[in-house]
């Protein structure tokens, strides 16, 4: 990704420690897409912008082979003292072809709250479909863009490119704000086959540590999570 939307140097330090426990990253959009990954045994799946390593871990946690890959060093540090040499971690910006990835070489790939950040996301799209087989799935997540427009206001309609603050630090991430038909229309061109689309809600563990966190991500839209399948 581009230097002002990677996540470098001490915003890659804050947005670890946020997605570690956040609300949002830990107990919303995490658990969905675990779940919409479904059973990942004896898998190779490719973790796309895998950040600080949540993921990552999880997935081998449930047997899966995991490939990461991420445009930040800094994350990428994070992510090999999550997982140690379990993974292999690549270093690639994400608005370069992934040719690191022979064709077909994947049942599966992961993409987390990554998409609205990166500028070529056709490209990055039309890689996704080439490194995974034939019938491989692809999980994928977004801000919801209903949540956007009632954040940043203006019209639903609009791309802006935006900034939104990351937890009570002074940092913020940049990303484009898109509506439900531009982001379906986008993964539909680039010849995905749909299979489901999620709305995520709190898992109910959050109640017990923050309820009223808990209630406030009951009552409106936070995330959008999409499951992909590669004909």
């Amino acid at each position: 990704m581009p230097p002002e939307t990677a996540y470098h140097g001490a915003l890659g330090d804050q947005f670890a420690e946020h997605a570690t426990a956040s609300p949002y990253n830990a107990y919303v959009d995490r658990p969905a897409m675990l779940e919409l990954a479904g059973d990942v045994a004896g898998a190779r799946v490719l973790d796309v912008g895998c950040g600080a390593g949540h993921y990552a871990a999880e997935l081998l946690a449930r047997g899966a082979e995991v490939v990461g890959v991420d445009g930040s060093a800094t994350l990428l540090g994070h992510a090999r003292a999550r997982v140690g040499e379990r993974a292999e971690l690549v270093l690639r910006d994400l608005e370069e072809p992934l040719d690191f990835a022979a064709d077909a070489s994947f049942d599966g790939a992961v993409c987390a709250l990554v998409f609205p950040h990166v500028t070529r996301r056709a490209q990055l799209l039309g890689e996704l479909r080439r490194v995974l087989r034939p019938g491989g799935w692809l999980v994928l997540s977004t801000g919801h863009p209903t949540a956007d427009w009632q954040h940043f206001g203006g019209s639903y309609h609009s791309d802006d490119w935006v900034e939104l603050p990351v937890g009570d630090g002074p940092f913020s991430i940049r990303f484009q704000r898109m509506s439900l038909e531009v982001f379906l229309g986008e993964l539909l061109a680039a010849g995905f086959v749909l299979e489901r689309v999620v709305e995520p809600r709190p898992v109910a563990a959050l109640r017990e540590i923050d309820e009223a966190a808990y209630d406030r991500l009951n009552e409106r839209p936070t995330f959008l999570a999409v499951r992909l399948v590669r004909p």
